[in-house]
């Protein structure tokens, strides 16, 4: 039947449905309900609360789930009006449509300046910044009509006091309030407004921790095979640059260092300059080559630190793949349209910066490449969430990440659950996590230039060499040269694989790694330990050389030197090996290739 011009759909039980149940279920359109939602809105209707919060992984259909709970109380008679507030304009949109599918019209062109909106319409979806701007135009609205207002990830009415306040103000009188997210921590303690906190039993010192009346972790939802497992590739390598001082500083990517250098040499390594982020872009494509065999329209995002690198990586991508990527970047007014575009196309690449960490819906997007300086929880497990949502079973995800030790700590937490706590202990001034002061710029808008533009930094040189793999918080595979056999059986897992089938494809390919590092093992080294490492810089000096003069990635330059001269990678070979290497790129520029 039909009440006040939607179809009221009669609820199924949960216990008839599958957990993943519909196995494609796309933004905000499910027909039915899997069996978390089905589960929250059983909660829901029966305890009939004021304020309700659900936490759900990203990708698990918190949008469905809304939208359900809109229809039930617009049907009832319960509400009059629906208000929607959400990060982003773009996701206005997407909110927009996705409740017209389920038979509820929102207005996502709504200005404050309008002051009310259109009777054609059952409410508005807005952004957070927008209650900010006039929290009493709101509040005037949410007082003129029994309003249910549905906060779209909720935990970003912490990001500043002013916001906070105008969130409660504009919808402390509202009938219904339905707050969302998929990540509810933050590392500051700023309250999320209307959301319940409690004595957490497991601090002595009484901090508070956020509650939510139904919650739906990743874990859970991998179990259910409702998103998508994650594998995470880790390149580290050689990083050269040159302080403000004027000193020339080295390291390599991932190990210990002090806060200083680690973040001077993860930058290093994204500098579109180097050999580091062409080479992982070149690996990226690869990868994506390999998923696009067994899912044609699998699609990959690059998510860059500001506007004039994504821009840099988007011309390295057109040179390795052959194909204009799409860039997104925030100040652009048909960024929207083209975030819609690429969803629909079966276009290989979109590079964008931070619009895209949060919200924003991509079911296609299977290859991902971490290639930002951000490093919170909360950013990470929202760019992450670009990647989850499954389609289909035996569909992956593949990020690409720095070896980075927060980053990499992160990606085998993937499946832990955080709240939000109230009263932690600080941590003393020299105590380095990655969280300290990014949050609050994790989803700000970006600007054109570099973060630490002005400090007088200088990347000289960023060799990638290809790390590990993380899945299912296990480590597989160990250090190999970009390029390298054992670098690309790795790269070459089929696009489609069950979990288990994952981790015994992972474990065989490190076998066949480490049986081939025990034969060059037994291999007897003419050369002293100091005359190999001076022979292997020489070669990594004169490699990178060539491929600044020539355009080709680091890696297929040593790959090049392997077919001509034979032997295995850098890493492994021997002082003969290496001076033969080192002769064939002499005779390269001085023209007798």
């Amino acid at each position: 039947m039909l009440v006040s011009g939607r179809q009221h759909v009669t609820p199924r039980r949960s216990e008839n449905l599958s957990p993943a149940f519909p196995a494609r279920a796309s933004w905000g359109t499910a027909a039915k309900l899997r069996a978390w939602q089905q589960q929250a809105l059983d909660r829901y209707l029966e305890t009939q609360p004021r304020d309700f919060l659900a936490v759900a992984t990203p990708g698990a259909g918190k949008t469905t789930f809304a939208l359900r709970v809109a229809a039930e109380l617009l049907d009832r008679r319960v509400v009059q009006r629906i208000t929607v507030v959400c990060p982003t304009e773009h996701l206005k949109t997407q909110w927009a449509e996705a409740a017209h599918r389920a038979g509820i019209r929102l207005d996502p062109t709504f200005r404050n300046s309008h002051g009310s909106h259109s009777r054609s319409y059952d409410g508005v979806a807005v952004t957070y910044a927008q209650i900010a701007t006039r929290p009493a135009l709101h509040r005037a609205r949410t007082e003129a009509a029994r309003t249910l207002v549905i906060l779209d990830e909720i935990h970003h009415g912490g990001d500043a006091l002013s916001w906070g306040d105008a969130i409660r103000e504009a919808f402390e009188p509202a009938t219904r309030r339905l707050s969302l997210t998929g990540t509810p921590f933050r590392s500051d303690d700023a309250p999320i407004p209307f959301v319940s906190y409690e004595p957490d039993p497991r601090d002595a010192a009484g901090a508070l921790r956020s509650r939510a009346d139904h919650s739906y972790g990743y874990a859970d939802a991998l179990r259910d095979r409702v998103v998508r497992p994650v594998i995470f590739l880790s390149y580290s390598g050689e990083m050269r640059w040159r302080t403000r001082s004027g000193d020339e500083l080295s390291a390599r990517l991932g190990e210990a260092m002090t806060r200083d250098m680690a973040a001077q040499a993860w930058r290093t390594a994204l500098d579109p300059g180097g050999q580091w982020i062409p080479a992982v872009l070149a690996a990226a494509d690869q990868r994506l080559t390999q998923v696009r065999r067994a899912v044609p329209d699998a699609g990959g995002l690059v998510i860059a630190t500001d506007q004039s690198a994504a821009r840099a990586y988007a011309a390295l991508l057109r040179g390795i793949s052959g194909e204009v990527p799409e860039v997104v970047v925030s100040d652009d007014a048909t960024s929207s349209q083209r975030i819609e575009d690429f969803t629909g196309s079966d276009r290989r690449w979109m590079v964008a910066v931070r619009m895209v960490s949060e919200g924003v819906d991509i079911p296609r997007l299977a290859v991902g490449v971490y290639a930002t300086s951000t490093s919170t929880p909360l950013f990470f497990a929202q760019a992450v969430g670009r990647f989850v949502r499954a389609r289909s079973r035996g569909e992956t995800a593949s990020i690409f990440l720095p070896s980075v030790p927060g980053l990499l700590a992160l990606a085998g937490e993937l499946e832990l659950e955080r709240d939000h706590v109230l009263g932690a202990p600080a941590r003393a001034e020299d105590d380095w996590s990655p969280e300290d002061d990014e949050l609050a710029a994790a989803n700000r808008a970006e600007k054109a230039s570099n973060a630490l533009e002005g400090t007088a930094f200088q990347a000289l040189d960023a060799q990638a060499t290809f790390d590990r793999v993380l899945f299912d918080a296990q480590e597989f595979g160990t250090a190999a040269e970009v390029g390298s056999e054992h670098e690309q059986g790795f790269l070459d897992l089929p696009g489609l694989l069950e979990p288990e089938e994952v981790t015994h494809a992972l474990r065989a390919r490190q076998a066949r790694q480490l049986a081939g590092q025990r034969r060059v093992a037994t291999v007897t080294e003419v050369a002293t330990h100091r005359e190999l490492t001076a022979l292997r810089k020489e070669l990594h000096s004169l490699v990178g050389a060539w491929a600044r003069r020539t355009g080709q990635p680091h890696g297929v330059v040593h790959a090049d030197l392997r077919a001509r001269c034979g032997g295995p990678e850098v890493a492994t070979a021997s002082a003969e090996q290496v001076q033969a290497r080192i002769a064939t790129l002499r005779n390269w520029f001085v023209g007798r290739r």
